[in-house]
């Protein structure tokens, strides 16, 4: 189920209230494969008794997806039994008060764009969206942070100065999955705008294939 009513997204959002649950979600938000109980306990600073209880609440939620599977490279005999296991849900949890649907505002506009054959409508909103980012860069915050205060979930920053960024979230998921290539070149050009905005190379933001993550890859500093 990709939306939730208001009152499952008001659930959802106030299980992250309490401050363990929220360092578990985090947690296990940052990791690019499910998480065991131990590990995310050890993560957190917490027994395994009570980082198990806030994952089972967290997947009650709907905020983090459950399954079983044996530690990395430990298979065959003796391998023990498969472990429960968390990742991050794909589900969207958005409240708003008093109720707004930008959301659906957001998929007429990109419908649009998507149907206009003169190709008018989607250079007129990468150049915006361009300018945007543009305009609303922060030099004076680290790269890594700035891409974290937009929802992009970038890698970790000491990985990124020699590897790369990564971005593990799209802030535009749902309408990237309808309409991709709209919304990865519109999501392209906003992250050049806010490299350029910086003094920075916007040639660093790479096109790439989506994974589940954000369709641009930040390649490394000269």
């Amino acid at each position: 189920m990709e939306d939730d009513s208001r009152d499952d997204a008001l659930d959802s959002i106030s299980a992250l209230s309490d401050p363990a649950r929220r360092r578990l979600y985090d947690y296990v938000s940052s990791r690019d494969t499910p998480v065991g109980r131990e590990e995310a306990a050890t993560a957190t600073g917490m027994s395994r008794t009570l980082a198990a209880y806030h994952l089972d609440r967290l997947a009650e939620a709907g905020l983090l997806e459950t399954g079983y599977s044996r530690e990395p490279g430990r298979q065959g005999p003796g391998a023990g039994r498969p472990a429960k296991r968390y990742v991050r849900s794909e589900r969207e949890t958005t409240v708003s008060v008093p109720e707004r649907d930008y959301r659906l505002l957001a998929g007429l506009l990109t419908d649009a764009v998507a149907v206009d054959d003169s190709g008018r409508l989607l250079a007129s909103l990468t150049a915006a969206a361009e300018e945007r980012g543009r305009a609303g860069s922060a030099p004076t915050v680290p790269l890594v942070q700035e891409l974290r205060d937009r929802g992009y979930e970038p890698a970790d920053g000491t990985q990124g100065a020699d590897a790369g960024i990564t971005l593990r979230n799209c802030p535009f998921h749902r309408l990237a999955r309808q309409h991709p290539d709209v919304v990865c070149g519109i999501n392209h050009a906003l992250i050049r705008g806010v490299l350029e905005g910086r003094d920075d190379d916007p040639d660093r933001a790479e096109l790439v294939p989506p994974d589940g993550r954000c369709c641009v890859f930040i390649r490394p500093a000269p």
